[in-house]
């Protein structure tokens, strides 16, 4: 496939400095990151995994501009989201990065191509025709972009969320169990499509998951648990990373 993406940085798509999070006040009190440091270079998938409660969705909402850390700081490449105000913070998620969530949504009454480009338009912007085309090829969506989401599969609609995410050529695209909703054959089709956005369209992928396998698309794993990293793996297997997450699973148990 012909690609038109721009060569990566060598600098990082997103890090995190001493990024710490915390809920409540006295007895209500919960740490979610603890002064977590931690960099995703351009280019690469990385899969956050940890137990529940490890701090793993919440790191990905303050890397993603969603939510606000109580202490240290996020960068999305050059730029320094504590210094933002709400309507700079919207700009930054709107142009510079891409979602995919477990829940789909997509608007119902809009055909797969009006859900494609819907923030870009909501934005006053046009997708670039031929990159467009690209991704749309890439996601395997060519005869499904005048479908509504009700006429389309689980799957589908998820691939539908991809390329939405994948439209403006963010800087980093965030996963958040993007998964959680599909089958197993329709998972791994997902997990596949955001893979080959990263080798073959040079695309930056964060992805929070709780399943080795998916974690296993992944160039790198990065492990948290009570808040903070422990651990990571480069080039992981399934079984890897199950033996790693057994690790924690016995930790807590013995704790």
């Amino acid at each position: 496939m012909t690609t038109h993406a721009p060569a990566p940085s060598r600098t990082a798509a997103a890090r995190a400095d001493g990024l710490s999070k915390v809920y409540g006040e006295g007895g209500t009190r919960v740490v979610a990151l603890d002064s977590v440091s931690v960099e995703f270079a351009r280019a690469r998938f990385t899969a956050i995994m940890g137990p529940s409660g490890s701090g793993k969705s919440t790191l990905l909402h303050c890397l993603a501009g969603l939510d606000r850390g109580t202490a240290g700081s996020v960068r999305i490449g050059d730029t320094e989201l504590s210094g933002l105000n709400d309507r700079q913070l919207t700009r930054l998620r709107r142009e510079k990065t891409g979602f995919v969530f477990q829940a789909f949504n997509l608007l119902p009454t809009l055909t797969a191509l009006e859900n494609i480009t819907l923030p870009m338009a909501i934005g006053g912007g046009r997708p670039d025709r031929r990159w467009l085309e690209q991704v749309v090829e890439s996601v395997g969506l060519s005869g499904r972009l005048g479908h509504r989401p009700a006429q389309l599969s689980g799957g589908q609609q998820q691939r539908v969320a991809v390329a939405r995410a994948l439209v403006s050529r963010p800087e980093i695209v965030f996963a958040d169990e993007p998964t959680g909703n599909l089958d197993s054959r329709s998972g791994a089709e997902v997990l596949g499509l955001l893979r080959g956005a990263v080798r073959e369209l040079g695309q930056t992928v964060v992805m929070v998951t709780h399943d080795p396998a998916a974690a296993a698309h992944a160039d790198r794993v990065v492990f948290l648990a009570d808040g903070r990293i422990t651990d990571e793996l480069h080039a992981p297997t399934a079984e890897a990373v199950l033996e790693r997450m057994r690790r924690f699973d016995t930790a807590s148990r013995t704790s």
